[in-house]
């Protein structure tokens, strides 16, 4: 089942047991989908689905912070239980630690003079794009590079 399929079924039951969080939250994925769909000229692949799913998460993440700045307590609380809804519909993605030895054979793997943050990112983003959030590979990559110096 894909996640579009996924969502849709959730949203049904939302809408049965009146959870007004999910009937709130899900219809914004689903629109989202559509609206990739026109965008690339065919119905979204499963692969497609889950990145439209991580921006949505990602968008959620930004909010968060934004809200928690501004002392919104409210709106940061609504947008976690969305954000944790939405995660639901995607793989699980890899730990720091796990993440960390790959980050570190990639800029192994550059030449000493183009080992910088631009070059390392060009190279980890195809290869972790589903595995990591860019946010945490970016943290990673300077990091490793501040230990090599």
């Amino acid at each position: 089942m894909t996640p579009k399929d996924r969502i849709s079924a959730e949203l049904k039951e939302g809408m049965k047991a009146k959870d007004q969080v999910r009937v709130d939250t899900l219809p914004s994925a689903l629109s989202a989908f559509s609206y990739k769909r026109i965008e690339a000229g065919h119905e979204p692949s499963e692969s497609e689905q889950i990145e439209v799913i991580r921006k949505l998460v990602k968008q959620r993440n930004d909010s968060i912070v934004e809200f928690e700045k501004a002392g919104r307590t409210e709106l940061v609380a609504k947008e976690t239980r969305e954000r944790d809804m939405l995660q639901a519909f995607v793989p699980a993605q890899k730990s720091v630690e796990e993440i960390r030895p790959v980050v570190r054979a990639a800029l192994e793997a550059l030449p000493a003079g183009e080992r910088n943050q631009g070059a390392a990112m060009k190279v980890l983003m195809p290869q972790l794009k589903a595995e990591a959030d860019g946010n945490t590979i970016r943290t990673l990559v300077l990091e490793e590079l501040q230990k090599l110096g």
